[in-house]
């Protein structure tokens, strides 16, 4: 078992092709089986085999709609050392095949990952070559302060380079902020600064692992810089691009110390990255989403409904979440009355507008968004930053209504939905940061509108009071 562990998670022991291929079996078995557990119980859908493997990131939505909110987060997480596994095992097979290293990133390209680690399985094992004297990736000498600073700046820039092209092809060409772009690209960035960092001399895994991070955070300063992204955006990002540069460091590093490749057959991978981007940028489907926030209100459906058609300013917003720049409801107001009238929502960034499609007073109160403004304020240095994925609404409320259940007693359970799109892939990652942003949207809404209906509630129950009071004194 301490074999299988060193082999899985580590990069020095050799992965010949009995081992890859009983690995990636037993491995996907596990997989299935833990999520097709997790999938069911949760949703009640039968998680099958096909739809294991499926790139489809439409199907799956499909039946993780009416998952909890932590199914979504758990498969991410769960999802990640299997990513790792993947990838270094199929470099290291590649490399024990008599391949170019480099070709086992390709284990990343689904659907293609399958057919790939099954010629990985099929191809016999090489006698490896032991690396000539005089190749300077094989030799281990001390090197100046100077000589690592240096080749840290060319390893920086180099990679620099490599993000420069992903997203120069991903976001200005292909107008695509997808997987390639957040996974594949810092994958590639890392590989590339640790592979240059430790080809001349072999360094220490600590120095590449700083180069990684290092790599990263210049990225994410220069696009602050050239007001390309703004600071919340780039925050969001870190958590997905910041671990897969520094895995992508370390396997660099290997590539350097371990074998003989040359330059070249990286840039080759560097260069595969435009057409990565446009194939996604023509195949990804955006499915629709819905998010649902309920509260109970000490008070009838007759009185809630007057708020949820209108309602005064709300209360300036002390969460930390809004005062970050998220946009953040202020007020509604009503133009008109039943189906055809319009509701304007008005938020800190602009207005919605919100045509009522369904008046059924007082149970629901349904509309669609014609109009909506950004969706942010983006913290930057400069005074006008507005990047494609706010410009081209990559989250667009499609969809919404408020629906008030009677729960007897004088109590409404109120529940607000939102139906939207969201044109950011990995999905499964992206949407955990929008479904907690409309919840949060929705939780400030539906409170306030608690709030005032329980005192309209108590305001009426007073005055029956007194009424009675003086009719029985005369």
């Amino acid at each position: 078992m301490r074999r299988l562990l060193r082999i899985w998670f580590g990069l020095r022991e050799p992965v010949d092709r009995a081992t890859y291929a009983a690995s990636g079996l037993g491995l996907a078995v596990l997989k299935y089986a833990v999520e097709a557990v997790a999938v069911g119980v949760s949703t009640g859908h039968m998680l099958t085999p096909l739809e294991f493997v499926s790139p489809s990131i439409y199907a799956r939505q499909v039946f993780l709609k009416p998952a909890p909110e932590w199914l979504g987060l758990f498969l991410a997480i769960w999802t990640v050392p299997f990513v790792w596994i993947a990838l270094s095992m199929s470099m290291r097979r590649a490399h024990a095949a008599g391949q170019s290293p480099w070709l086992g990133s390709l284990v990343l390209l689904a659907p293609f990952n399958v057919i790939f680690m099954a010629l990985l399985s099929l191809l016999p094992d090489v006698p490896a070559t032991p690396a000539a004297p005089s190749d300077p990736g094989t030799v281990d000498r001390p090197a100046s302060p100077l000589d690592s600073a240096g080749q840290g700046m060319v390893a920086v820039l180099a990679a620099l380079a490599v993000g420069g092209v992903a997203v120069a092809s991903g976001i200005y060409v292909f107008e695509s902020y997808g997987g390639v772009l957040f996974l594949v690209t810092p994958v590639v960035m890392g590989m590339v600064s640790g592979y240059v960092f430790n080809r001349p001399v072999s360094r220490s895994t600590a120095a590449t692992l700083q180069i990684g991070l290092l790599v990263t955070l210049l990225a994410g300063g220069v696009l602050l810089a050239m007001a390309l992204e703004g600071l919340i955006c780039l925050i969001m990002a870190a958590p997905i691009v910041m671990p897969t540069a520094l895995a992508g460091a370390l396997l660099g590093k290997w590539v350097a110390d371990c074998t003989s490749v040359v330059m070249r057959q990286l840039v080759g991978l560097v260069l595969a990255i435009p057409f990565l981007a446009g194939a996604e940028a023509l195949t990804r489907q955006i499915p629709e989403r819905v998010v649902l926030t309920t509260v109970e209100v000490d008070a009838p459906p007759e009185v809630v409904w007057k708020r949820i058609v209108e309602f005064p300013d709300l209360p300036e917003p002390e969460d930390w979440f809004f005062r970050c720049g998220i946009a953040c409801p202020m007020r509604a107001r009503i133009e008109g009355s039943g189906v055809g009238a319009v509701r304007h929502c008005e938020f800190s960034t602009g207005d919605f507008v919100e045509p009522i499609t369904v008046w059924e007073e007082p149970v629901r109160l349904a509309f669609d968004v014609v109009d909506q403004p950004d969706p942010m304020v983006e913290l930057t240095p400069w005074r006008h930053v507005h990047p494609p994925h706010l410009e081209d609404r990559s989250l667009e409320s499609q969809r919404g209504e408020f629906r008030l259940v009677d729960l007897g007693g004088g109590r409404t359970r109120l529940e607000g939905r939102t139906w939207y799109t969201f044109d950011m892939h990995p999905q499964i990652y992206w949407t955990l940061w929008s479904d907690f942003s409309i919840h949060r949207i929705h939780r400030r809404v539906l409170d306030h509108i608690r709030t005032l209906a329980e005192a309209d509630a108590a305001g009426a129950g007073g005055r029956i009071e007194t009424a009675g009071v003086g009719a029985s004194n005369p």
